[in-house]
């Protein structure tokens, strides 16, 4: 039996499953400790739960996807309204070198997902949900690209798999960064731990040289007006008409695209725009809780579309193939990301914050790399730089090479 849900009746279910993952992550240490969202720890409740009235009742439920697909939009529009390429000057080549390698990781990351799918006998396309779209791109990107493969390529279960992933990458990302790093601090730098240093790295975030300015926590209280509000969400539709409009007008052209990427483009362009001709100060803090608010009800409601039981045949390729994307990641932030990034101490916390996001996302990348500088030394390099490429740049990069990916597959 199926059940339809219109908008009103997703809405609330989606509310209802993020107060739920909101309560979970605060009394459940292990989903705190490796910064599970919330929208996905009470998500997977509740794609438990439904996975279970299918199985006994044979229950099956439909929720709005219009609202799913708007919060979605205005999601990465904020990604798109959030990249200010001023900013790369403040980072200087180290920023564009680090870059480059996480481009670079990109590339490889879904190379090897498509070359273990083909191997398995599965569809190529299925490597990039097993690769760059839910690893270094995490939940949203996951959910975002799954409805495009699912609706555009007829690849069934590659939001479910994606939402997945992305899952294990954060724990996984989480659980390598740190040890990577440790083990170049001591064995190739032959540096020891040093009590004092706890002290430094706390100044360091209190003074917000850490990246606070650039990289946000969602929970964090920002102050917002409601004329700062109506504005941003001018923007926002500023963002979805172009991204409406520019997917019609390439429809069939080289130029096609999945219409979160136009909503993206479209807001780095009217950002950079209006910040560098017209010197408007942009609300920062309206973009952010308008952007964090939508990914959290995308995530829940996506979640609530999840359909476990399309995964039950892959469990074993699905669980190989992640291992062996950990394995990769391991091996490039150990040999490449500390080699490239100039073989010093703030290589290492590089390498640690390059596993948090090259799995996970960059939250986890903050995690790590605080780990390490509260142990050892401040790295005021590596605060700047995880941060700009983790928060904003690599999702703009990471859709330019999926958008090639899926054109060559």
């Amino acid at each position: 039996m199926e059940i339809a849900l219109n908008g009103y009746y997703t809405l609330i279910l989606a509310t209802l499953v993020l107060l739920l993952g909101k309560f979970l992550v605060k009394k459940i240490k292990f989903l705190e400790d490796f910064s599970i969202p919330e929208p996905v720890a009470g998500g997977l409740v509740a794609a438990a739960v439904i996975y279970a009235l299918n199985a006994f009742f044979g229950y099956s439920f439909v929720f709005f996807k219009d609202l799913q697909t708007a919060c979605m939009l205005m999601f990465y529009a904020s990604i798109g309204l959030s990249a200010d390429f001023s900013r790369l000057k403040a980072g200087g080549l180290t920023l564009v070198i680090f870059t480059i390698i996480v481009s670079l990781f990109i590339v490889l990351q879904n190379g090897v997902g498509v070359a273990l799918a083909s191997a398995f006998g599965l569809e190529p396309l299925m490597g990039l949900v097993l690769g760059s779209i839910p690893l270094t791109g995490g939940h949203g990107t996951a959910g975002a690209w799954g409805a495009t493969l699912e609706n555009d390529f007829g690849l069934v279960g590659a939001t479910t798999l994606g939402i997945a992933a992305a899952t294990y990458g954060l724990v996984a990302g989480g659980l390598i960064g740190g040890p990577v790093a440790k083990r170049i601090i001591t064995k190739k730098l032959n540096m020891q731990p040093s009590v004092h240093q706890v002290t430094d790295s706390s100044t360091l975030k209190e003074t917000g040289n850490a990246g606070e300015e650039v990289f946000e926590k969602s929970d964090k209280v920002r102050l917002i007006t409601a004329t700062s509000a109506i504005e941003t969400l001018a923007l926002f539709a500023a963002c979805l008409v172009f991204a409406d409009v520019m997917t019609g007008v390439a429809k069939g052209t080289a130029f096609e695209l999945p219409t979160f990427v136009w909503a993206l483009a479209g807001g780095a362009i009217l950002r950079n725009a209006l910040t560098l001709i017209f010197k408007f100060d942009m609300f920062d803090r309206s973009i952010d809780v308008f952007g964090n608010a939508s990914l959290s009800l995308f995530l829940a409601i996506a979640l609530l579309n999840l359909k476990l039981w399309e995964l039950t045949s892959l469990a074993v390729p699905v669980l190989v193939i992640l291992l062996v994307q950990t394995l990769v990641m391991l091996l490039f932030a150990y040999f490449v990301t500390y080699y490239v990034m100039g073989r010093d101490y703030d290589a290492a916390v590089l390498s640690a914050g390059h596993c948090g996001f090259g799995l996970g996302a960059t939250p986890t990348a903050i995690a790590n790399m605080q780990a390490i500088t509260d142990r050892y030394l401040p790295s005021h390099k590596a605060f700047l730089v995880v941060p700009m490429v983790g928060a904003f740049f690599v999702d703009i990069i990471n859709t330019a090479i999926l958008g090639v990916f899926t054109k060559m597959l």
